[in-house]
């Protein structure tokens, strides 16, 4: 956790580095069509499982300016929360053979974009996870179970936008996935880019 949110602050210091060459007014235009892709750490912290991964994600959608600084949209994606091992305490080995997480779904909710000052954003999002994965039980005897629901994901970020069409942000999500005594939610911290059309 410690190294997670070390790196979410150089990644944010970098980001806060960059604006100044970029420097520009304000954006007009958060809305419209947009799509957007997220690439980042996933972490799990549940039963089993205590270990980290590569993540990704993309999606798209569409917002409806509320006012010049206040855009709200729905939107729709996939992800793929990476493959995460149940570790040996005394060795790295898996503790059974392929016992992974291998989290992945498909969301889809409501987000909104909201300037702060001069081309700075927040921006918040959440809705249903439809998601599939494969876990272990958390119980003396682990068994290793194909499990698919759906729940709920909830995300935060922050970011900049470079123009009318383009952004870069650092976002926090959380992905809910729990059934049959099997709790594979997973937390990532990932760098956005966004296109709007």
């Amino acid at each position: 956790m410690k190294k997670t949110l070390l790196a979410l602050a150089f990644a944010s210091a970098g980001l806060l580095a960059v604006p100044a060459a970029f420097a520009q007014s304000a954006p007009t235009h958060t809305d419209g069509w947009f799509v957007n892709g997220n690439v980042g750490r996933t972490s799990i912290d549940k039963g089993p499982y205590n270990d980290h991964d590569t993540g990704y994600a993309i999606g798209g959608g569409y917002r409806w300016s509320v006012d010049p600084f206040v855009a709200i949209g729905v939107e729709a994606g996939y992800n793929d929360l990476g493959n995460i091992h149940v570790k040996n305490i005394f060795n790295s080995n898996d503790v059974i053979e392929q016992g992974r997480s291998q989290l992945h779904g498909w969301t889809a909710g409501v987000n909104g974009h909201f300037n702060l000052a001069q081309n700075w954003y927040v921006s918040a999002r959440g809705g249903l996870y439809s998601w599939k994965g494969h876990g272990l039980s958390n119980d003396v005897n682990p068994v290793r179970k194909s499990l698919d629901d759906t729940s709920w994901y909830a995300g935060a970020g922050v970011g900049y936008d470079f123009s009318n069409n383009v952004s870069l942000g650092l976002n926090y999500d959380h992905y809910d996935a729990k059934k049959s005594q099997v709790d594979l939610s997973t937390n990532m911290v990932s760098v956005s880019a966004e296109y709007r059309f």
